[in-house]
């Protein structure tokens, strides 16, 4: 038995049937499945200690707290950052990006600044750069990619200036499965005194993130891509900036004093948390780390690629695919696979697939910038994890040759 059918025992969702079929999930890009261990670290939240963390002296609230914190401590050692003070939880990635623009953005950057980030950006770490350059009168630029889907080396170096004030960048793109070449940005950003925002969500769950060694000042990922339960994410930055900036929400729990005029907000990181947080969402996100650290990010990496290894040249036989961001020669390919079938349109194939029990994304992958620089209004997009094996892909490949059937258009 593989690695991956012994992991999949773990994972409930995973065994049932759909559309009468046994299930192959390829979404993994969208959402991760939960194991065994993350659900019942929930339930023993729910059903063990569940009461508000931080406002009570008795005991279930001082749990509640423990489990809370001692997230964030897993937090700051999972992503190697210098202090857990410095982890902020949030609901998801998009809300961890746009604390960072508005608390961070609409404070520092002003009128003829440039923010810099790439064409390949999920519209959580476009549209709140593009509300920051607009409200501020700023000029946002963007670095564009080579014909095999990577950022251009060139357009890095021409598109970051002296008049750049922060730079965007996603560690691994949603919809090319390209490793970006994180750390060289950096010192690029910080040369000119820029700083960097990067969106770790494709990232942190198939490979060690060390934000120190990446140099970066702001890092977002959500925990539902990793593992963990929807409703928790994590923006994390550097002290000395979050210290400076002005909270982004206000309300219960994220003050020290106030009087009928005055506010004084709390210190890190209660500043940029306000109202009764997701500690069920935490526990859970403790529960995932653990998981993943057992398992290794060099077993979950070597999954991975094998399934590429196996399924592209397979789909290169196949005259009627497409594929995008997958002529790379270099070796930072992640598990996504960014397809379309020739006169068939996304939403066609994704159904098709679905009928035959395999479940794809198919739209614009909320990229359209990069979908129009790409030339398409949408394709479909297999994204694997350490529990999908070699007969998921043969099921996908084999369902993917009866589409043309289907919208009889032959083989």
């Amino acid at each position: 038995m593989s690695d991956s059918q012994e992991f999949r025992k773990d994972f409930p969702l995973l065994g049932q049937k759909m559309n009468g079929q046994p299930l192959v999930y390829l979404d993994n890009g969208a959402t991760t499945q939960k194991p065994e261990s993350v659900i019942q670290s929930m339930c023993g939240y729910y059903g063990g200690c569940n009461a508000n963390p931080h406002r009570g002296a008795y005991a279930l609230s001082v749990e509640a707290t423990d489990i809370y914190e001692n997230a964030r401590i897993r937090v700051q050692r999972f992503i190697h950052a210098p202090a857990a003070r410095e982890v902020i939880f949030t609901k998801n990635a998009t809300e961890a990006l746009n604390l960072a623009a508005y608390s961070y953005g609409m404070t520092n950057i002003g009128s003829g600044d440039e923010i810099v980030i790439t064409i390949a950006e999920h519209h959580s770490n476009l549209v709140p750069w593009q509300q920051v350059a607009q409200a501020k009168g700023a000029v946002l630029k963007y670095i564009y990619l080579e014909a095999d889907g990577n950022l251009s080396a060139d357009d890095i170096a021409a598109k970051i200036t002296p008049k750049t004030k922060l730079v965007a960048v996603t560690q691994v793109s949603n919809v090319l499965g390209l490793v970006n070449p994180v750390r060289e940005i950096a010192a690029r950003a910080h040369a000119v005194g820029a700083v960097l925002v990067v969106d770790g969500s494709q990232s942190v769950a198939h490979m060690a993130v060390d934000v120190q060694a990446m140099d970066a000042d702001f890092f977002a990922f959500s925990g539902h891509k990793m593992l963990s339960p929807m409703g928790i994410g994590v923006l994390w930055g550097r002290a000395s900036l979050l210290d400076a900036m002005p909270p982004f929400l206000t309300g219960g729990d994220m003050i020290e004093y106030v009087t009928e005029q005055h506010t004084d907000f709390a210190e890190l990181p209660a500043k940029f948390e306000a109202g009764t947080q997701n500690v069920g969402g935490a526990a859970g996100l403790t529960a995932a780390i653990d998981y993943l650290e057992k398992i290794g990010f060099d077993r979950i990496g070597a999954i991975e690629k094998d399934l590429l290894d196996y399924a592209l040249p397979q789909l290169r036989e196949l005259p009627f695919i497409t594929l995008y961001g997958c002529d790379t020669t270099q070796n930072n390919k992640t598990g996504i696979i960014t397809f379309n079938v020739k006169d068939v349109h996304p939403h066609d194939v994704a159904t098709i697939l679905d009928a035959e029990g395999v479940a794809v994304r198919a739209g614009h992958h909320c990229a359209q910038p990069l979908m129009q620089y790409l030339g398409v209004n949408a394709t479909c997009r297999a994204s694997f994890y350490f529990y999908n094996t070699r007969e998921d892909v043969d099921r996908w490949i084999a369902a993917l040759k009866k589409v043309r059937e289907v919208m009889h258009l032959g083989a």
